[in-house]
């Protein structure tokens, strides 16, 4: 996907922060220009280019709604992509701290104490979005955003699979 066209299709300025209540308003805009029931009968070739347009739309939203995908199509179309299935090194104080995290999660006596482990990712996810709006946004440091995507991407997913005492998954 083009960066430019996820973040026109939207009339959104192609950077990391954005506006979400203003990108949900703007997918509801567009879906409903498409939506099937406008073109229930329109001829076969109508009704598919609407539902590609759809598709196409529902996708670009599900990209800029999640911040590590949008960094990521930030970082790709500046010519630095976040190769985060081939480059997964990190500094060694940062795997501490998820080495942490994951042990006070499985050692935790309690909901509360888990709950405790998971404010303080979700406040170091803040953190690095802050971090990633100023490398991107600010001063244009595509390779700091990059490497801060994929700590981003980490602390994502280490909140994903502890959500609702789900610390077996890790």
């Amino acid at each position: 996907m083009a960066m430019l066209s996820a973040f026109e299709l939207f009339g959104l300025e192609p950077k990391f922060s954005i506006d979400l209540e203003a990108l949900k308003a703007a997918h509801e805009r567009a879906i409903l220009k498409v939506h099937p029931d406008r073109f229930a009968g329109r001829p076969v070739a109508e009704r598919r280019v609407a539902e590609q347009w759809s598709a196409r739309i529902n996708e670009s939203y599900e990209v800029l709604k999640d911040p590590v995908k949008r960094a990521s199509l930030l970082c790709e179309a500046a010519g630095h992509p976040v190769g985060a299935e081939t480059n997964t090194r990190m500094p060694v104080d940062f795997l501490i701290e998820q080495m942490a995290w994951r042990d006070a999660i499985e050692s935790a006596a309690d909901a509360a104490a888990r709950e405790a482990v998971r404010a303080e990712a979700a406040a170091e996810e803040r953190t690095v979005e802050s971090e990633l709006a100023d490398a991107i946004d600010v001063r244009a440091d595509y390779a700091a955003a990059a490497d801060l995507t994929r700590r981003l991407m980490f602390i994502t997913r280490f909140l994903e699979q502890t959500a609702g005492g789900a610390e077996s998954r890790l």
